[in-house]
């Protein structure tokens, strides 16, 4: 065992603590990039966890991802929660330095889109926010142009004996998914006999948690934003809550939410 290594050198903290910048000498914005910076620990997270899902997942290996999807959940959770940290910033203080952010906006985030993308909602336009961090463009490229945790949960369940279209197994990966009436009735069938799919039918609910969870913190991201800028528009030129409520209503695993109708 290493005797060299500290709690502080292990963790890498004079790094961590000392890349807050504030550009103001506001009390609160301290508060801001740090629920930030947390937020984009935790993404990083997430990514790992998604990406070994998903490997597991196109190796059939069912019952071990649950763990790893069990655990986004959890992050996911944490994730909410930080809102009401950030909420108990008011309109006033936020006023005292939102003008330092210039056009940043957390719809940047490089790693949020990988997470959307690692999940099969897919759009190509943020790639365009990155032209300057290419290692970031690159991975979100990567997610975007590869099948999805979705994709590769449909491969599954064909390589289980569903019958699946053509156009849902091999399609261009990077495009929008579009909901299969075929893809429905098949897991509404997993679901209608879960001891016999019992394998499927946890990784359906898993993957429930995880679309669930997400918009939860899509909602609760509405609500504070709200909370604390009103109707104005956003920094980076959105607009700002009425943008935030249009994506509430994405579902990154659409036919697991209306085979429910069916059954």
């Amino acid at each position: 065992m290493s005797t060299d290594v500290t709690y502080a050198s292990y963790l890498a903290l004079d790094d961590i603590l000392s890349a807050q910048h504030p550009r103001s000498d506001r009390h609160d914005e301290l508060l801001f990039i740090i629920i930030h910076q947390t937020k984009e620990l935790w993404l990083k997270q997430m990514i790992a966890e998604l990406r070994l899902a998903k490997s597991q997942v196109q190796q059939d290996a069912l019952v071990p991802v649950y763990k790893g999807l069990a655990r986004v959940s959890r992050i996911q959770a944490v994730m909410t929660l930080s809102w009401d940290v950030l909420a108990t910033m008011t309109p006033a203080d936020y006023s005292r330095f939102r003008g330092g952010l210039g056009t940043s906006s957390g719809f940047q985030s490089d790693q949020f889109r990988t997470v959307e993308y690692l999940l099969g909602l897919k759009d190509g336009r943020f790639l365009a926010y990155q032209k300057d961090r290419p290692e970031a463009e690159q991975a979100m490229a990567e997610a975007l142009n590869a099948p999805s945790l979705w994709d590769d949960a449909n491969a599954a369940l064909a390589r289980a004996g569903f019958a699946l279209p053509a156009h849902v197994l091999e399609r261009d990966w990077a495009q929008p998914y579009v909901p299969s009436p075929e893809v429905e009735a098949a897991w509404a069938e997993v679901y209608r006999d879960t001891e016999k799919w019992w394998d499927l039918y946890q990784l359906a609910e898993k993957l429930v948690d995880l679309d669930d969870a997400l918009a939860t913190w899509r909602h609760k991201h509405v609500l504070t934003v709200s909370r604390v800028i009103g109707g104005k528009r956003g920094t980076g030129g959105t607009a700002g809550v009425a943008y935030l409520q249009e994506t509430v209503a994405k579902r990154a695993f659409p036919e697991l939410w209306s085979l429910r109708t069916l059954l």
